[in-house]
């Protein structure tokens, strides 16, 4: 189930964080209210989707824990990136 999940996480965050949000209780112990979780869905769904993975009730997200989550951070950054430049290059039409 854990491996499923990932691939989901890998091709849509927001979707899997729908699910969390749905089947589990895990972003409402990691956000505080709502509108961090929906700014974070809106925005930055990988660093969302990973703080909320690692986040423990008491001590938060500890060591490795700030590791993913920069990592999810650049994700999301690199795919702002990507799309950015799809849209700024030229569409080229085929000839067939």
């Amino acid at each position: 189930m854990g491996c499923l999940l990932a691939v989901f996480a890998w091709i849509s965050p927001r979707f899997v964080l729908a699910l969390l949000y749905i089947f589990t209780t895990r972003l409402t112990i990691a956000f505080n209210s709502g509108w961090e979780g929906l700014l974070g869905f809106l925005l930055v769904p990988y660093a969302t989707l990973f703080y909320a993975l690692v986040y423990r009730p008491g001590p938060g997200v500890r060591g490795f824990g700030w590791v993913l989550v920069a990592l999810g951070l650049l994700l999301d950054l690199s795919s702002l990136d990507l799309g950015r430049r799809a849209r700024g290059r030229p569409r080229r039409l085929r000839r067939t």
